[in-house]
């Protein structure tokens, strides 16, 4: 078994694949002529993007959407860098929603917590043990 890719149901896929291109810098992928479905170059593993509508087509009976939700849902997409005080800020002007500054943990590591425009709860840190 391998972990292939997490996929995010966003409102604008298009939207969603910009903010993450500039508030964290990475690199689209692909984004289908649909516009329903996009990929982001994170690495080994895919970040994805899916519109709300292609969600609802294989689960009709709904989800909860993070875009919907007045509070973040309890899962979050993690990105390792190696100075979160600067990617932090730059989320910020991008348009993100700060949750909690940068703040040094007792085991090392440096996190802090963001809301994107699309609802998606982002936790910025350092690598662990380093």
């Amino acid at each position: 078994m391998k972990f292939g890719y997490t996929i995010l149901y966003v409102p604008d896929v298009a939207a969603s694949l910009a903010f993450f291109e500039k508030a964290f810098g990475l690199s689209r992928r692909f984004l289908a002529e649909t516009g329903d479905y996009g990929e982001l170059d994170t690495g080994s593993t895919t970040l994805s993007f899916a519109s709300q509508e292609l969600a609802l087509s294989h689960h009709p009976a709904g989800y909860v959407f993070a875009s919907a939700s007045e509070k973040p849902l309890g899962v979050e997409i993690a990105l390792v860098t190696g100075d979160v005080e600067a990617a932090h800020a730059t989320a910020l002007a991008a348009g993100a929603t700060e949750l909690a500054p940068p703040k040094a943990m007792p085991w090392g590591q440096t996190v802090s917590f963001i809301r994107c425009p699309d609802g998606t709860l982002v936790e910025l840190c350092t690598p662990v043990g380093g």
